[in-house]
């Protein structure tokens, strides 16, 4: 075999798990279609260190999100990666959405997040004195980092331990053979190669349906866009915590929150809209005056003139816009052929934790 592990996909979760393997196994490959790593879902997000909260108990993104975020915390810490433990209040701005923040806050202890408490009008009003609310749920050990930072620590390591990273290089086709996998890619300048890999580990964010069904497995993934609008740099400082809505019914979006920036930017996203399936990261600028109504509502210093496009995201979700909660896949489908699919959030903070996860399926 040319190859012992093949992982398709340099995403944040591709990288974690090549730096985690390919300590043990001789020739790893990671396989990238865009021309660098990192450049879909793992670049456009929140970079949050979620705590656990939203996720049903005993299930995969509840398990691996607790697991990382210790995890991660402890990497960031000794390996120079930016970040930090801002916590998190989730604020009811109405009297009937206190009854789902005690959910939450039953769903954390399940989780096994004690740190997590209620809060009433008068203490959030004294941790965050501009923002508006009726009680809140505080979470201590949410954070923020520099994704981009984890991804090139992620890559260092996998390829100070001898895995070559390829990008520009689109997997077309991967066929069964004795003993693993014909690997079948194009570069892109239209260039054809293929080589065999004992093993695939399919990581591939928004093509990971159609990757898995190269092993047989049969998956339908749904494109939910995320628009994100920042906030004047001269509201800095106003606000020291990520301060998040009651979540989305079924828990579709987190709902538009705010989130701090490591050098003190805020910006507000991401909303919900299911898509085509296309990746097609252009913003809707039009959104700006509903970005700004919803905001308002709980953060009543802001003006519309402070509230600007900024980026957008798509989430690679398994639960369509009807569907109940789905949790991640991290599945062997066929002997040797590892898929991993709908990693959406909270994908990035549970990165280390699905790696040694993947680790242990391959062992």
């Amino acid at each position: 075999m040319d190859a012992e592990i093949t992982i398709v996909g340099g995403g944040v979760i591709g990288l974690a798990i090549a730096a985690q393997v390919s300590s043990n196994c001789r020739e790893v490959y990671v396989l990238e279609k865009n021309e660098r790593c990192g450049m879909g879902v793992s670049s456009r997000n929140s970079e949050v260190i979620h705590a656990g909260i939203y996720y049903p108990q005993g299930t995969l993104k509840a398990i691996l999100c607790v697991e990382g975020r210790e995890l991660l915390y402890g990497l960031c810490a000794q390996n120079n990666i930016p970040h930090k433990k801002t916590g998190k209040i989730i604020i009811a701005v109405k009297d009937d959405e206190l009854a789902e923040l005690e959910t939450l806050h039953q769903t954390a202890l399940g989780n096994s997040i004690p740190s997590v408490r209620m809060l009433t009008k008068e203490q959030v009003q004294r941790m965050e004195p501009n923002v508006r609310a009726v009680g809140g749920l505080h979470s201590p050990e949410t954070g923020i980092l520099n994704a981009h930072a984890l991804m090139d620590y992620y890559a260092h390591t996998a390829q100070t331990n001898g895995a070559q990273i390829s990008c520009g290089t689109e997997v077309t086709g991967i066929e069964p053979m004795a003993g693993g996998y014909l690997v079948k890619t194009t570069n892109q300048r239209g260039e054809s190669f293929e080589f065999t890999t004992g093993r695939v580990i399919n990581s591939a964010g928004l093509c990971s349906d159609t990757v898995a069904a190269m092993s047989g497995a049969e998956y339908k993934l749904h494109y939910c866009k995320g628009d994100y609008f920042g906030i004047a740099d001269s509201r800095r400082g106003l606000v020291n915590h990520l301060i998040y809505p009651v979540p989305e019914k079924n828990h579709v979006g987190l709902g538009v929150h705010l989130t701090l920036g490591l050098d003190g930017h805020m910006k507000l996203g991401p909303d919900t809209k299911y898509i085509d399936r296309v990746e097609d990261f252009r913003i809707d600028a039009g959104k700006s005056e509903r970005f700004y109504a919803g905001a308002s509502k709980f953060l009543p210093f802001l003006t519309p003139a402070d509230v600007t496009p900024e980026m957008a995201g798509i989430r690679p979700k398994l639960q369509g816009p009807d569907d109940n909660f789905k949790d991640f896949v991290i599945r062997e489908d066929r002997p040797g052929f590892i898929n991993l699919v709908g990693m959406e959030s909270p994908g990035l903070t549970a990165s280390p934790a699905i790696a040694k996860y993947v680790e242990r399926m391959l062992k």
